[in-house]
């Protein structure tokens, strides 16, 4: 049975793990424990760093489960 799609929102980003691609290697955890602890009940806290430091933690993800999108910020003028 499939495990479904999680997200997680933060300032500038937008988070997704695919529990069913997830290989466990910790590479997460282990670059950026302030936004990847899955000792917590809501693992992934994107709001605890910078969006860019969030996706270059990301973009290490050896088994693609981790993935991001960049949210445009816009401004009212």
């Amino acid at each position: 049975m499939a495990k479904r799609l999680q997200t997680y929102e933060g300032d500038g980003i937008i988070v997704t793990y695919d529990p069913n691609l997830c290989i466990h290697s910790g590479v997460c955890a282990r670059s950026l424990i302030q936004v990847f602890d899955p000792r917590l009940r809501r693992w992934v806290r994107p709001e605890n760093a910078s969006a860019a430091e969030v996706a270059a933690t990301i973009d290490k993800c050896p088994s693609t489960a981790l993935k991001y999108t960049l949210k445009s910020s816009t401004t009212g003028e």
